[in-house]
């Protein structure tokens, strides 16, 4: 999965490799800290599209970059921060909602599925096998 920054007139996006078991100690716990939330539980809340902990992760991701850039000073419009999952990502999905949707929904959302894999880039980490989320 990857984060995406792409601030309104910009030219050029700004793409990280969004893993949650590649985030060392120090920035889950700052991570953790900013949010209030256990780490398990931030994982979901930025899936689930939760602003306080997308703007954590854009900091933690901008500090790399700019160590002395500030919490307050990372402001996003919600168009310009986006979450995008690799072909190996979507593919697990497809495959647990192949297994899993009620028949009423599954062809729809399989259809769906397979024009996002389609269009999807292939991740580092496509060689293997798809981890699920961080879960408690």
């Amino acid at each position: 999965m990857y984060l995406v920054y792409k601030p309104e007139g910009s030219e050029e996006e700004q793409r990280w490799e969004y893993n949650p078991r590649r985030i060392m100690s120090a920035e889950r716990e700052a991570l953790e800290k900013r949010t209030g939330k256990d780490f398990s539980d931030f994982t979901k809340a930025v899936a689930n599209g939760n602003s306080g902990c997308r703007r954590a992760l854009l900091h933690m991701y901008l500090k790399r970059e700019h160590p002395t850039l500030r919490y307050e000073d990372v402001d996003f419009a919600w168009d310009e921060l986006t979450l995008v999952q690799t072909r190996a990502e979507l593919v697990f999905i497809r495959e647990q909602a192949a297994e899993h949707a009620s028949p009423d929904q599954r062809e729809a959302m399989l259809a769906g599925l397979d024009q996002a894999i389609a269009e999807a880039d292939d991740g580092p980490g496509d060689e293997g096998k798809v981890l699920p989320p961080i879960v408690a």
